[in-house]
């Protein structure tokens, strides 16, 4: 490759409709030029994402969106180089609304098509920081995902964890809701525990003494749920049970750090934007690297910058006639 590249991203995987464009220089290095995101807020009144709506709502503001990017970038349609959209897993009908959306402007531009696996599209929105080179350690950890794998060598993913009940944004969810802090529990929670004490309800840590390095938060959601009726204040639940959390997935990632010889781990997903663990996570003396700003949460520039791996690798583009996937795992084994 002897000249930059441009790729559009587009990820409409659950309730935020998301368009960015990344660039490609010959020698590796990539650029966020634009990430625009529409988050969808008729879902707050329900405390949960409805599958319908998201769908009508990524129909309605896709166009928009595209144009939003290109206008950030100063592009035009014409100066794409690729095009890459989430084909899974998500929500079968918002995944539908991008991934067709994305072909057709493949085709009509005449340029390749990627399509993208979302959980990889969380792994490489690091690539905006840092050059990502293996063998490394990623932790997805999100409203949906849970998981932690080893990458030891490009395009490889070994699971070596994962949550065996609820994503832990999915916990922060719903103990916000539980203590009427609001929707996304992620944010209000980390706000809300900035004025409690973390110390005034004692969480037992989940799985204690297991020999490897899977994730549970049902039992952290009981025991919120007994201080919860027990009188603990909203601001003292919220910041007991991040600190429980925070703990959980630190030790848990850095035991499997050490036992697999990764000194480089890579933390992304939605909960990576929670300040407590970002610097209990750097407190661990291990090379962690986080998203850039912006690119914690679900995107179109981290499908962007999944697509532009794809074409530094020379992958084949994809076949126009892949489908939208619900269940996808990402894991090679």
């Amino acid at each position: 490759m002897t000249e930059a590249r441009r790729i559009l991203g587009i990820d409409t995987s659950c309730d935020d409709t998301g368009v960015g464009i990344v660039e490609l220089a010959p020698d590796g290095q990539v650029r966020v030029l634009a990430n625009r995101v529409w988050s969808q807020t008729v879902h707050a009144q329900y405390g949960g994402v409805m599958p319908e709506l998201a769908s009508r709502e990524h129909v309605e503001r896709i166009d928009d969106i595209l144009q939003e990017a290109l206008k950030e970038a100063g592009l035009a349609l014409t100066d794409l180089h690729a095009v890459a959209a989430t084909s899974g897993p998500g929500l079968v009908g918002a995944l539908l609304v991008g991934l067709m959306y994305g072909k057709g402007l493949a085709q009509a531009l005449g340029v390749p098509f990627y399509s993208a696996h979302h959980l990889e599209g969380h792994i490489f929105a690091a690539a905006s920081e840092a050059l990502l080179q293996t063998p490394y350690l990623a932790l997805v950890v999100s409203g949906g995902h849970t998981h932690l794998f080893d990458v030891p060598a490009p395009g490889r993913y070994d699971l070596v964890g994962a949550t065996r009940d609820d994503a832990a944004g999915e916990a922060f969810d719903k103990i916000a809701r539980l203590a009427g802090l609001g929707y996304p529990g992620g944010p209000a929670i980390s706000e809300a525990a900035q004025r409690g004490d973390p110390g005034s309800v004692p969480f037992k840590e989940p799985l204690q003494g297991q020999q490897g390095f899977d994730f549970s938060f049902s039992g952290l959601k009981t025991a919120a749920l007994l201080a919860h009726r027990g009188g603990a204040t909203p601001e003292n639940l919220a910041a007991s049970f991040q600190q429980a959390a925070v703990k959980f997935l630190v030790k848990t990632t850095v035991r499997a750090a050490r036992a697999l010889g990764r000194r480089t781990v890579v933390v992304s997903g939605g909960v990576a934007a929670n300040a407590a663990l970002r610097e209990a996570f750097q407190q661990t003396g291990l090379n962690v690297v986080f998203p850039g700003k912006g690119l914690n949460t679900d995107n179109g520039a981290m499908i962007a910058l999944a697509g532009a791996a794809a074409l530094q690798a020379e992958k084949a583009p994809s076949p126009l006639t892949v489908g939208a996937e619900a269940y996808a795992p990402l894991a090679n084994t």
